[in-house]
């Protein structure tokens, strides 16, 4: 993305939010380790746009599959509008392919959902009472080292009122665990303060769907043809494995001036 498209995209960006890093959950959709496979593919693309954006990425709490792929994942990603350029990717993800765990090579497809939310500054009050919250601990599961594993430095969060859950594992210090799991609760309960008095969840999560068949917003088909479509806009392109390597900016674009213009791209880049 061009200095002069980064300009045009951070004058569209005109919430409060839109200037804050952001925190994002995958989550596979029904399909066992096809659909893990897909929610870890997902997983790297979003790491590698980050990165190539000069972000700082975070896994907060990742879950693997048995076979292959991710049951679901936690990332926070620091930078400037983080918030603003990722929300739009908020929604049901689909991918077309042929399955590299069937040994009939059928073609098969797979689901994903996408959640994302604006990491609340401390000059937002979101006020949590200590007795509305239950912590459990336990042992970290993931790449950690053998001190992660030898004591329950992970943290689970429960907000009773509201029913959220966050876990968190990624530190050493149960302390920051704790901290860290906190903050994407706030994160989430600010998200649901605006969805009351606005009405407009999608800016915040995408709109709550079923993770199916007919409720993505963006189409990923590797065989028996390679084109990539956000249903919403109407861009596409051919270029997948640009895509999936981290080249979303286009479709950031697209979907931000399609907010801002009502018009949808008539031709996508094939």
């Amino acid at each position: 993305m061009s200095e002069i498209d980064e300009a045009e995209l951070k004058s569209i960006l005109s919430q409060v939010e839109d200037r804050h890093d952001a925190i994002m959950t995958i989550h596979p959709g029904a399909g066992g380790t096809e659909s893990q496979d897909w929610a870890q593919m997902l997983m790297r693309m979003y790491i590698r746009w980050a990165e190539r954006k000069g972000f700082k990425v975070e896994i907060v709490d990742l879950l693997s599959g048995e076979e292959a792929g991710i049951k679901s994942v936690t990332l926070t990603i620091n930078g400037p509008y983080a918030f603003g350029y990722l929300k739009g990717e908020a929604g049901v993800h689909r991918l077309v392919r042929i399955s590299p765990f069937d040994a009939n090579k059928r073609r098969h497809t797979s689901f994903a959902a996408v959640l994302v939310y604006p990491e609340i500054s401390e000059d937002i009050e979101i006020d949590i009472k200590e007795d509305d919250l239950k912590i459990d601990t336990f042992r970290a599961s993931g790449a950690g080292g053998q001190h992660v594993n030898k004591t329950s430095s992970a943290v689970r969060l429960t907000h009773i009122p509201s029913g959220i859950i966050v876990s968190c594992q990624n530190e050493r210090s149960q302390h920051k665990n704790k901290a860290t799991a906190l903050k994407i609760i706030k994160a989430r309960l600010y998200a649901m303060k605006k969805k009351e008095q606005d009405e407009k969840l999608e800016e915040f999560k995408g709109e709550k769907k079923d993770i199916a068949w007919g409720s993505q917003i963006r189409s990923y088909t590797l065989q028996p043809y390679q084109l990539i479509k956000d249903h919403r806009t109407g861009y596409e392109t051919g270029n997948v494995n640009a895509v999936l390597d981290g080249g979303i900016d286009n479709f950031i674009k697209e979907f931000l001036l399609v907010k801002k213009t009502g018009v949808k791209t008539v031709t996508g880049n094939k």
